[in-house]
């Protein structure tokens, strides 16, 4: 699982820099280039819409109780205490 991810990741850096450093003289030259034909079809143009389910549940499904502990805040990280008020 480790070297899948590795080689997923290295391959994603790869394919970035060379989209970055890939330049044309002209800018009517990337409509000839192989490489920036791939790139630019792997990008997908149209947005997908997630599909939303509705569904309901056979029986009322229970809050979870949530108990707060509250502490009083106290920073060690001070070196003096602060200013008196006047």
């Amino acid at each position: 699982m480790r070297a899948t991810t590795l080689v997923c990741l290295l391959l994603l850096t790869l394919v970035t820099f060379v989209q970055v450093a890939h330049v044309h003289p002209a800018a009517t030259d990337a409509d000839h280039c192989p490489i920036c034909v791939v790139m630019h079809s792997a990008a997908p143009v149209a947005a997908v819409a997630p599909a939303i389910i509705f569904t309901t549940a056979s029986a009322p499904v229970q809050a979870p109780v949530v108990n707060l502990v509250v502490r009083p805040w106290h920073c060690t990280l001070f070196n003096r205490p602060p200013p008196t008020q006047a």
